[in-house]
């Protein structure tokens, strides 16, 4: 896998991230280094980035080949990502993991956070607008898979 472009994530991974950063789960470690806190808190991921090359060790990344959440949550800590402070603190409290596993679809999860989201007056289009933005700032790079642990990121 090592050099090779990872793919679009699912949807909901924008939805994911821009959750993190608001629920405080994402820690700038130095300029191209994080640490993502899960929502249980009982895992951190690390993201490196360098240009074009990433590195995350979360299940997205590493078995399914796609962008995961943590460098999407990187990517908006970063603003290469748009950010969207309204909806992040509507959606931060999230069990994403529990939600995730006990709905078994993306599409089930992403139809709870829109109502979790309209709770807090945000209209289920607003939600699918900024997954939209999230999503075409992620079709615009062409990111790469690789172990930067053992690289200076400097």
């Amino acid at each position: 896998m090592e050099g090779k472009a990872l793919e679009m994530p699912p949807r909901i991974k924008c939805l994911e991230a821009l959750s993190a950063v608001w629920r405080g789960r994402v820690n700038r470690l130095g300029p191209n280094e994080f640490e993502v806190t899960s929502s249980r808190g009982e895992k951190k991921y690390r993201v490196l980035i360098k240009g074009d090359s990433v590195y995350s060790d979360d299940n997205g990344t590493i078995y399914r080949g796609y962008v995961g959440y943590p460098i999407i949550a990187a990517l908006i800590i970063s603003g290469v990502i748009p950010n969207n402070e309204r909806l992040g603190r509507a959606i931060s409290d999230i069990a994403w993991a529990d939600l995730n596993e006990s709905l078994k679809s993306y599409r089930k999860v992403e139809e709870k956070v829109k109502a979790k989201a309209k709770g807090s007056g945000i209209e289920p289009s607003e939600v699918d607008e900024y997954v939209e933005l999230c999503m075409k700032a992620l079709s615009g790079l062409t990111l790469r898979f690789s172990d930067l642990r053992q690289t200076t990121l400097f």
